[in-house]
């Protein structure tokens, strides 16, 4: 399979398991430009969905089998996938390169056919949104292959605490989400290593935000009892940790070692990067300016802070180009006060504010 088809296929994965969120299926293939025909994908019920999971062309034979246990599992996975895109986009909505999606079948653009420090993010919020949605449908009782953590129940607390609620199984999320995004790649070549790396920090990430959660029991609160369990923080701790290791990501080649294929350092002198990691194989291109074969969209009209150091500063944003200024007129809550009983009346207040943009 040649990566473009790779790219292809993980694009038609995020769209289409995005969309079976949206309840509005007619407007929503209006709005992407998709042919109708390919609506009945994401019809899916309780009794037809096992035939319909073998119609997902788009989908790896053990995909399809994935699909085929539970009714919800497809709906859990494009929750996933939604989750990543707009994580992704949260934490990038203020860099050059803002994660920027397309209503077409490509999703992230031509971006995902270089393999740059980009598409290893892309990868590993994926994973990651992949297995917190599942281990939180898990908890919820939404599937029926499986439910809480009780494996947990059997560590040993030494009597600070006892296990009880229901503890978020992480264990089965990532085990779903490795089998199930990485059965497409090909640990054979160079670009599927790099994306089998990416999508396992994804979920290291994820695995290492989670957290213990505990209720007193006894007596007038006296806590006699303290009963715990383990559930997911927050999906932005993943995304705010991921984006670290987008930052120091490290740049890799791939060579023969025992026959078989390995990713080491593109320098010596680098430290290998270990597994909670993010790797790339490719320099990111230039997102200063629109390259229509990629679809970057440049910098050109971004708003940026122009009293800013950073990457949300005019100064980088920019590209060094200048920015303008344009003056608005804003509608804000002003005036507001308690009235008794009870609710807070506020006036509509105009003002003229100052926003930038990048030339």
């Amino acid at each position: 399979m040649t990566p473009e088809d790779k790219t292809w296929r993980l694009n038609m994965l995020v769209l289409m398991f995005s969309l079976t969120l949206i309840s509005d299926v007619q407007a929503t293939w209006w709005l992407l430009g998709m042919p109708s025909s390919y609506q009945n994908v994401l019809e899916l019920n309780p009794t037809s969905y096992g035939n319909r999971c073998k119609e997902l062309y788009y989908l790896v034979k053990r995909q399809r089998e994935l699909c085929n246990l539970s009714y919800n599992i497809l709906h859990s996975v494009g929750l996933g996938a939604k989750m990543g895109i707009e994580e992704c986009q949260y934490q990038f909505q203020m860099s050059r390169w803002n994660c920027t999606t397309f209503n077409d079948t490509s999703v992230f653009g031509g971006i995902l056919a270089v393999k740059s420090r980009e598409k290893a993010y892309v990868y590993a919020i994926s994973s990651a949104g992949v297995a917190y949605s599942i281990t939180r449908s898990c908890s919820k009782g939404e599937l029926a292959v499986c439910g809480c953590d009780n494996r947990i129940r059997q560590r040993d607390t030494r009597g600070r605490w006892a296990w009880g609620g229901c503890s978020d199984d992480i264990g089965f999320g990532s085990k779903f989400s490795r089998d199930f995004v990485d059965s497409g790649e090909d640990e054979k070549t160079e670009e599927g290593l790099m994306n089998l790396h990416n999508n396992r920090a994804g979920r290291r990430a994820l695995k290492r935000n989670m957290e213990m959660l505990c209720k007193c029991h006894g007596v007038s609160g006296s806590c006699s009892m303290r009963v715990c369990w383990r559930q997911l923080k927050p999906f932005r701790q993943v995304g705010e940790w991921l984006s670290r290791k987008f930052d120091g990501a490290t740049h890799v080649r791939a060579v023969k070692k025992q026959g078989s294929l390995v990713l080491i350092p593109w320098k010596d002198n680098i430290k290998r990067p270990s597994k909670k990691d993010l790797v790339y194989l490719e320099e990111s291109p230039d997102f200063c300016y629109r390259n229509e074969t990629l679809e970057v969209l440049g910098t050109e009209g971004r708003r940026c802070n122009h009293t800013s150091y950073g990457m949300d500063g005019c100064r980088l944003l920019c590209c060094g180009r200048g920015y303008h200024t344009v003056v608005r007129e804003v509608q804000e809550k002003c005036n507001c006060k308690f009235e008794w009983c009870c609710k807070v009346v506020c006036d509509n207040c105009f003002f003229m504010r100052d926003e930038y943009f990048c030339n």
